[in-house]
């Protein structure tokens, strides 16, 4: 009988996974509302720079003065940027979820996110992650992002783990086919119990670790 190829590394996107998305169209909208701001012109502006600011080529600063003050405002820039902050929300049953599977399991943890730089350290630093994530591959880091599988293969360089014994967790159906494509088992996570369900399946079940 073959023996299954056991898991030794979780990869594990950020937002929608371990906490809310950082800055997305919604936070977006949001900060528009608040600082009464035009949605159509600040939308379109930042999509002209997010997937370089992503890429960590333009600093926060630029970002904000691309976006946002690129005219006189009536509010400061750390005004601005404690609301983007704020619109980050942790997802604690998710992040109790990989910090026991570490432990129980023995696995390394490695995070691979798109995400800016700015916000990528403040969620790090408020959200704690570091005490439970071996490694950052934060498109702001190695200058890649998803979709290009580059960062997936880097990944694996890093963390010295095959592919075939690595899952990924992620929300964004096209990413797990990226990641699938590389031999990476991975898991479409829409919800705590049915992502708790796949990773047992893998042989990683989640004995004791559950919060109701």
């Amino acid at each position: 009988m073959k023996r299954a190829i056991p898991i030794t590394a979780l990869f594990v996107d950020v937002g929608g996974v371990l906490l809310t998305n950082g800055w997305d169209h919604l936070a977006r909208k949001r900060a528009a509302k608040n600082f009464k701001l035009q949605w159509a012109e600040m939308e379109d502006r930042h999509r002209l720079v997010f997937e370089t600011h992503e890429e960590g080529k333009i600093a926060f600063e630029e970002y904000l003065g691309r976006v946002v003050f690129c005219k006189k405002r009536p509010f400061t820039r750390a005004q601005f940027r404690d609301f983007m902050f704020a619109q980050s929300k942790p997802y604690p049953r998710m992040i109790n979820l990989f910090a026991h599977l570490k432990v129980r399991h023995g696995l390394k943890i490695a995070v691979v996110s798109n995400e800016s730089r700015a916000v990528n350290a403040y969620r790090i630093r408020k959200f704690k992650l570091d005490r439970f994530v071996d490694i950052f591959i934060s498109s702001c880091f190695v200058h890649i992002r998803k979709p290009d599988a580059d960062i997936f293969r880097l990944a694996l360089d890093i963390a010295q783990a095959p592919a075939q014994q690595v899952v990924y967790i992620e929300n964004t159906p096209m990413f797990v086919q990226i990641a699938q494509g590389l031999g990476i088992r991975s898991i479409l996570h829409t919800d705590y119990k049915s992502t708790c369900t796949k990773l047992a399946s893998f042989g990683l079940p989640n004995d004791g670790g559950f919060i109701p």
